[in-house]
């Protein structure tokens, strides 16, 4: 038998016949030191699949942002415990395991809605505070809304009432090409409507799977349907991949694009030859108007990792700062501590303030209308900043929605 201590395994034989001389001489016992458990914070992105490429990015954000506070949060060792989200189901598994085997304080993530929609379920029953830094779905801060859920990414249906008059411009004739699954659904239901309230007729509609390789039938459907413009609503890769195949068939510059959420990471992947369209994004680090914070944040990634920082980075970055602002404020790890504080966290970058409105848990961020240009001649600056929306800040609350549009009941 052995009996263990912190730092000091000794055979039951020795420590009794020991027993003795340590109680004569207790000095000489050795000097057993515990390091206190660090805090922990979870992170839950997608390691593998068509999201990866952006959840690189949204990680990458993450540990940066705790690298700038040296790894400490609340005067105490800090370090971030990442998990993958293959699937709804086995998202929230790992969620259950961070909480319970890592014992993490809060989670960061939700790369895709599908996911974040179950993540944030799991977060309320287990009450642990959960910031979801990607995830569109306009049901995250709405109707599945809860105490312990806080969202950064503008509601699909908030970006697509700031896509719409751009889509308009072309024609009121639209063809939807979109996603099978809770981004790509929503995005269709909430185009439908703004263009039935224009006044327009849609000539087409295709929902595709996730991880589609050949959009070839898809496109020569929409060739035939002579749409005035093509609104999309696929995800990450697989936009990358329509939008080459849109090249190769010779539709660039025949029927115009444009679709909600873009990721530099998706453009990237296109290449200059094929990329075109008009879009939304909530970030972009060649953006001249960006305040000194948000630029100071950029060089740093540029530094560290040699390349500049996707949308996703930024994204990545601002949520788990407002986690671990909130953590060296409130001084707790106590769950509702941390939400309690959350609620009242504000950043103010130049003339920006960043917040959660308080009662569906939404951060209120005016998004950018971004269009391809025309001539790319730098491998990583693929846009041109159209305009910021709303142009008027005092019209971001409206823009949202109010309490009873949303449908959040949190209790």
């Amino acid at each position: 038998m052995t009996i263990t201590t912190p730092g000091l395994v000794l055979p039951r034989r020795k420590l009794l016949l020991g027993a003795s001389a340590l109680a004569a001489a207790p000095l000489a016992m050795p000097h057993i030191a515990r390091a206190a458990d660090p805090i922990r914070i979870g992170v839950l992105l997608a390691k593998t699949g068509q999201i990866a490429a952006q959840t690189e990015y949204l990680a990458n954000g993450t540990f940066l942002a705790m690298e700038e506070r040296k790894n400490t949060l609340m005067g105490q060792p800090a370090e971030l415990v990442w998990l993958d989200e293959p699937s709804p189901q086995a998202a929230t598994q790992n969620m259950q395991k961070l909480v319970e085997e890592n014992k993490v304080c809060a989670i960061l993530g939700g790369s895709l809605s599908s996911n974040a929609l179950a993540e944030e379920a799991k977060a309320a029953e287990l009450k642990i505070p959960f910031v979801c830094d990607n995830a569109a779905a306009t049901e995250i801060s709405g109707k599945n809304c809860n105490r312990y859920t806080f969202r950064l990414n503008t509601p699909v249906v908030v970006q697509c009432r700031m896509l719409a008059p751009y889509a308009l411009s072309y024609g009121k004739r639209w063809y939807h090409i979109t996603a099978s699954f809770a981004f790509g659904q929503d995005i269709l239901r909430s185009s439908r409507e703004l263009l039935k309230a224009a006044g327009g007729t849609e000539v087409g509609s295709d929902e595709v799977p996730l991880n589609t390789a050949d959009f070839s039938s898809f496109i020569l459907k929409i060739r035939a349907a002579k749409p005035d413009v093509v609104v999309g609503g696929l995800s990450a890769g697989d936009l990358s991949t329509f939008l080459k195949q849109w090249n190769e068939l010779g539709m660039k510059g025949k029927i115009p694009f444009v679709e909600i959420a873009i990721g530099d990471t998706d453009i990237w992947a296109v290449g200059p030859e094929a990329a075109n369209g008009t879009f939304t994004k909530m970030w972009y680090y060649n953006n001249p108007n960006n305040p000194p914070e948000e630029k100071a944040f950029a060089d740093a990634y540029m530094k560290k990792h040699g390349k500049p920082a996707a949308d996703k980075a930024w994204m990545g970055w601002i949520t788990a700062k407002s986690l671990f602002d909130t953590l060296d404020t409130v001084k707790s790890t106590d769950a509702m501590k941390i939400v309690e504080g959350l609620e009242a966290w504000k950043f103010q970058a130049g003339s920006t303030s960043y917040s959660y409105r308080r009662f569906d848990h939404q951060m209120l961020v005016r998004n950018l209308a971004v269009s391809v240009k025309e001539k790319i001649t730098d491998k990583w600056d693929y846009f041109d900043v159209k305009a910021t929306l709303p142009e008027n800040v005092a019209d971001l609350p409206k823009v949202f929605g109010t309490e009873e549009e949303i449908g959040c009941k949190m209790g």
